[in-house]
């Protein structure tokens, strides 16, 4: 089964940099897309970023040119730079495969954007 491991959380201010990374364990291949979601406080999760494995990304309007995607097949890890970051960037991030209903959700790791 696998897992998703998230870390690279934590508080910043508005206008700073975080770096997040996602490890997958146990047996994954590399030819799914994968990505990055994430979930605010009251509202339900939603879709970042995503990856496929010949490096092809996309994202949601609300993150373009603040925030990057990318993997290393090789390490079988997603990274998401994110830039720039608002209060309203502040969430729980997770990563998972880029398909209609992904499963075996990991713990996610926090964002918090505040003064």
């Amino acid at each position: 089964q696998v897992q998703f491991v998230e870390s690279g959380g934590g508080l910043v201010q508005p206008g700073g940099s975080l770096r997040l990374s996602c490890a997958a364990s146990g047996s994954i291949s590399t030819i799914y897309a994968r990505g990055w979601y994430r979930q605010a406080p009251g509202k339900q999760r939603e879709l970042v970023a995503c990856i496929t494995s010949g490096g092809t990304s996309t994202s949601v309007e609300s993150v373009k040119g603040r925030f990057t995607i990318s993997r290393d097949n090789a390490r079988n890890t997603v990274y998401l730079q994110m830039n720039n970051l608002r209060p309203e960037d502040t969430a729980i991030y997770y990563c998972n495969l880029c398909v209609s209903q992904p499963r075996n959700w990991g713990q996610g790791t926090q964002v918090t954007v505040s003064s």
